[in-house]
């Protein structure tokens, strides 16, 4: 990923395949040509049928999409049946031939359609849409949970790291895959075409992303990272429009300060860990200065988490009302006085406030310290714009990926659901615990 930009545009052409051509129906309902795509036989008549579901698909009203996800809910399930009769016949005789039959028993018939949907050239995006409209539904459908399943099992499958192709996102870089990048920023939006530049073009700064050779244009992922020197508390000097450019070989911390999931349908699907993993590889053989990373990262759920659960604080100026007007107006107001206050609320909820698993409940630190990182440092003022502000009163975290430590704090998080931190934060942390009149962590989100 430390190669030209040029070459890994041309690599990616290798692998590009056409999009769907919409095709005119031959008269069959999308139900009718999902049964008959699993009973054919024949490639050429199975892509038409392919072709002719994802065109279909396509131009479905919101109640015809339900009947869809409905019929490949139930009546592309399994055959309970069959499968007790085959789970039997291998209990009898483990032979191939059974284990065969009970392989194909055991699993949902919507998965081969899928799988043979997917033999259409460009149709894997079009599955990836396919999913993301499926997602909107589970509040309201909850049975199509079963259909969605099928979806992850896929998609991890044609998602592995093997196929993934990772590329370096230049000032150079085709303007369609620029554009994307404007569209898909999640955690602090790009304003224009300037905005863009100044974070791909200067020395000291990257963006680096993941793409999928069936879709070559799309990014899956990206990551930006800013080369600066020290630990940075506020994403305003990272972002600054007339900041002074660092020379590469001054640096001494690479910063990820933007991480975007690109794509709906592929939730659930982890490409963070991987694409974090290869950028400090890559930086490591190129900026050979480099030898801290860590992440500036937001707390999405801070402000709703601390509006519920303080109602005053004697003494202070902090009140629900004065969280609930930050949230509402983007101002800090009188919260702005209260930053060691807020410090270290924010320390106990990344803390000591669980989700219903164990696991931290802001989930952003469970990716991060899920990955081996540590949480470093608290910072007040970090992200004034109006939605750093709403959703968590401008506080940021850094979270540290010490390269020596990262196995050690993954197994931990992952066996005990440990949350390592600095010093400075665990005593914040337990200030905030020690002086909640009362108030005790709660589990659950």
């Amino acid at each position: 990923m430390n190669r030209s930009g040029f070459f890994y545009d041309l690599l990616s052409t290798l692998f590009e395949r056409p999009g769907i051509a919409r095709i005119k129906g031959d008269g069959r309902s999308i139900t009718a040509l999902c049964k008959d795509l699993i009973a054919s036989e024949g490639e050429v008549s199975g892509h038409n049928m392919g072709q002719q579901i994802l065109s279909g698909f396509s131009e479905l009203t919101p109640e015809a999409e339900i009947a869809f996800f409905d019929y490949l809910t139930e009546e592309m399930d399994i055959d309970t049946e069959r499968l007790q009769a085959l789970t039997t016949a291998y209990q009898n005789d483990r032979s191939p031939e059974n284990f065969a039959g009970l392989l194909d028993a055991a699993e949902p018939k919507r998965q081969e359609l899928l799988r043979r949907i997917n033999r259409v050239p460009g149709a894997t995006g079009e599955l990836v849409k396919m999913r993301a409209r499926l997602l909107t539904l589970l509040k309201d459908h909850p049975s199509f949970e079963r259909t969605d399943l099928d979806f992850q099992h896929l998609f991890s499958s044609w998602f592995n790291r093997g196929f993934l192709v990772p590329r370096r996102i230049h000032w150079q870089s085709p303007a369609n895959i620029l554009e994307k990048i404007i569209k898909y920023e999640a955690v602090h939006a790009i304003d224009d075409w300037d905005d863009l530049r100044r974070r791909v073009e200067p020395s000291d700064r990257r963006c680096y992303a993941f793409f999928h050779h069936a879709m070559p244009d799309d990014p899956l992922i990206f990551v930006e990272v800013a080369l600066v020197k020290g630990v940075p508390g506020s994403v305003q000097a990272i972002l600054a429009e007339n900041r002074k450019i660092l020379s590469p070989e001054n640096a001494d911390t690479a910063v990820f300060y933007s991480i975007s999931n690109c794509q709906a349908g592929l939730r659930g699907v982890s490409f963070g860990n991987s694409l974090i993993k290869q950028v400090v590889e890559d930086l490591q053989t190129e900026v050979k200065s480099i030898s801290t990373f860590v992440t500036l990262s937001p707390i999405p759920g801070f402000n709703r988490w601390l509006h519920q659960s303080v109602s005053e604080q004697p003494g202070g100026s902090v009140t629900a009302g004065n969280i609930e007007r930050a949230m509402e107006t983007g101002e800090l107001g009188p919260l702005a006085e209260q930053s060691q206050w807020l410090r270290r609320q924010a320390a106990d909820y990344l803390v000591h406030e669980k989700h219903r698993n164990g696991a931290p409940r802001d989930p952003v630190a469970r990716f991060h310290l899920n990955n081996g990182a540590m949480i470093h440092d608290i910072h007040a003022g970090a992200d004034l714009s109006a939605n750093g502000v709403r959703q968590s009163c401008g506080l940021m975290v850094n979270y540290l990926y010490d390269l020596k430590k990262i196995s050690q704090f993954h197994e931990g998080f992952a066996e005990s659901h440990t949350v390592f931190t600095s010093r400075d934060v665990r005593t914040l942390a337990d200030a905030a615990a020690a002086n909640s009149n009362g108030r005790k962590p709660k589990n659950g989100s």
